[in-house]
């Protein structure tokens, strides 16, 4: 049997253990991934650049899909999560989505991009200095015990974080109720 017709007899999860995940570890250390599924609404990976910093989302389908089947699912979770790079794959190659300027192309599985080549990307895009970007790169401060922030909290920390790095002197964080502005607002200011 060849292994076209193996790999189009195997699962979604035995398509990302034999394929997806190696070609993400071989250039993003375990540290930067986050690999998460489960019964609510979660991306396959999400891969970060720094820990408050999500870079990407990978979305598996299993090799009967095509390659991009994943991408609109993929796509819903950048917008909710604020990232700007999405990849779907079926085992095969990946697909790559850019967020910021809508462009698509394939990519073969060794090709999987590094976290510095997504963030020369990214940063370039946004056309930041080297300044808003070592601002931009800080870890949020953190005390023992404290939470780590849920995701609509870091999309709002770090909104306000590069709109202060790009010289706003004033800024409006507008969240629900009991929603964590208080959390979010002491995170950025050390």
């Amino acid at each position: 049997m060849s292994e076209l017709v193996k790999k189009h007899e195997m699962s979604e999860e035995d398509i990302k253990l034999r394929y997806i995940t190696p070609a993400i570890e071989r250039k993003w250390d375990k540290q930067n991934q986050i690999v998460a599924r489960g019964k609510r609404k979660k991306a396959d990976y999400v891969l970060y650049y720094k820990r408050n910093l999500p870079l990407a989302i990978v979305e598996a389908k299993d090799n009967n899909h095509s390659v991009g089947a994943g991408m609109q699912q993929g796509i819903e979770y950048a917008e909710i999560l604020v990232i700007p790079f999405v990849y779907s794959s079926n085992g095969d190659a990946f697909l790559e989505h850019d967020m910021k300027n809508g462009t698509e192309r394939e990519i073969a599985l060794a090709d999987f991009p590094t976290p510095n080549e997504l963030w020369e990307r990214y940063i370039g895009e946004q056309k930041f200095t080297p300044e808003q970007e070592e601002l931009i790169t800080e870890p949020y401060y953190f005390q023992v015990g404290d939470k780590t922030p849920r995701y609509y909290q870091r999309v709002a920390i770090n909104r306000a974080i590069e709109a202060i790095a790009r010289g706003q002197n004033r800024i409006l964080l507008v969240m629900a109720t009991g929603t964590g502005k208080t959390t979010s607002k002491t995170m950025t200011v050390t």
